[in-house]
């Protein structure tokens, strides 16, 4: 087995990404405090407006992701060559591709 340590298998350097991701947000939150925006709807003034619609822009696009997931979704085994047809002879139609017979006529 590969027994390379990698940079994020120890805890203590999770934990520092995840603090600097933390201390990223919060300067970014009271630079929106500070930094005069021009907006253009009048929802845009409110205090964190663009990290809550980036929020929920995101929850939503995953939702969203999960609920076409199951309507493109094929079973397990959908390419499977057992549910290919037979032809005349009894041999698969796959069979006779990867050996260059004849498939059709």
């Amino acid at each position: 087995m590969n027994d390379k340590k990698h940079l994020f298998d120890k805890p203590k350097n999770v934990k520092i990404l995840i603090r600097s991701l933390y201390a990223c947000c919060f300067v970014l939150f009271c630079l929106d405090l500070v930094i005069d925006r021009h907006i253009y709807h009048p929802w845009e003034s409110f205090i964190g407006f663009y990290a809550i619609y980036g929020c929920l822009s995101c929850v939503v696009l995953v939702m969203i992701a999960r609920e076409l997931r199951k309507v493109v979704m094929r079973p397990e085994d959908y390419y499977d060559i057992k549910d290919m047809p037979l032809d005349n002879e009894g041999k698969k139609k796959e069979d006779l591709m990867k050996t260059g017979e004849k498939v059709d006529g």
